[in-house]
């Protein structure tokens, strides 16, 4: 069985075409939480009267992304569990490829969706991510055309939170998405555990998702939690061999994020990156403190993490934003 987990804060707009997609899947084995962060637009009332096969979780205020997938996660009856974006829509074929993909690969935790752009359906957002080696996270392919450059099946870093699937054993044992990352990251540092712990994350190109992503991506909130959560991540993840291998290369890609953000002082979103990167440095306590049970769970060697890490610059910006559209 399948368990899938939608977070929604104000969707009320996105649900039906996300729901109704579901409605159209070939695999019928999977039951639907939509985990509801204190909407206020009507969503309740929506998912009520329209989709009674729904559970519904109003948790009744905003616990963030990460916060609403626990919930949901907590709730789950799947054998898989997938999460979904709230302004998506899913290929007919989406869950049964993603079941596919877990039955061929028995080591897989973690499965990663091809996601296409919903209203440029031959532009991605993602062919799974990766994570480079300067501690910066990104989409594979964000914005390139499909033109099939992403049509094997192949090892990645990380299953992007938007259409990510979790086998249920490795949440097990590494544990849930962190809520201190709120919003944004919080599917990498699930994937740095996993990589640690010796999970593959395999990205199952036949798995095909469409999202209402905007072209220019970013925003003001994906701008501060990105600026923190980068900070997150390597203080709490990043291995210490690593550390000592790249930290020159970690050290220039901080600094070169700051000072685009300073040349770019008067926009609302450069703002919101310098907050979030001193947020970030304020976190370290915290994240030096989970950092100590993170690395213990490690079963892995530096050969293994450098052959699902990247070198080099991939295409387009470092991380497209999940916010929707509108809300």
């Amino acid at each position: 069985m399948v368990t899938v987990v939608i977070p929604n804060w104000n969707g009320a707009a996105h649900l039906p075409t996300c729901l109704d997609s579901l409605r159209r899947q070939t695999f019928r084995d999977f039951e639907v939480i939509v985990a509801d962060n204190g909407s206020t637009d009507g969503s309740l009332a929506l998912l009520a009267r329209d989709y009674p096969e729904v559970r519904v979780l109003a948790l009744g205020e905003n616990r963030g992304f990460a916060g609403a997938c626990n919930a949901g996660i907590r709730a789950a009856r799947g054998e898989f569990i997938v999460l979904l974006n709230n302004d998506t829509e899913a290929d007919p074929h989406w869950l049964e490829e993603v079941v596919a993909a877990f039955q061929r690969h028995p080591e897989a935790g973690l499965i990663a969706s091809k996601m296409r752009l919903f209203d440029r359906r031959d532009v991605l957002h993602t062919a799974g991510d990766y994570y480079r080696v300067d501690g910066r996270p990104g989409n594979r392919g964000v914005w390139e055309t499909d033109v099939g450059q992403y049509d094997r099946e192949e090892y990645v870093f990380s299953a992007c939170g938007g259409s990510a699937a979790y086998r249920r054993e490795m949440l097990d044992e590494i544990g849930l998405l962190d809520e201190d990352f709120f919003y944004s990251c919080e599917d990498v540092d699930l994937a740095w555990r996993a990589q640690l712990a010796g999970w593959r994350c395999v990205y199952a190109p036949r798995a095909v998702v469409y999202h209402k992503l905007s072209a220019t991506g970013g925003g003001v909130t994906a701008s501060f939690y990105d600026g923190r959560n980068f900070i997150y991540l390597l203080v709490k993840d990043y291995p210490g061999d690593l550390w000592r291998r790249y930290w020159w290369a970690i050290l220039r890609a901080q600094i070169r994020l700051a000072v685009e953000a300073l040349r770019a002082w008067r926009g609302a979103a450069a703002r919101a990156r310098l907050r979030g990167m001193l947020a970030g440095l304020l976190g370290i306590p915290r994240m030096l403190r989970k950092r100590r049970t993170v690395q213990r769970t490690r079963r892995v060697d530096t050969a293994y993490l450098l052959s699902v890490l990247t070198e080099r610059d991939m295409v387009g910006p470092e991380r497209a934003s999940n916010l929707p559209v509108e809300n």
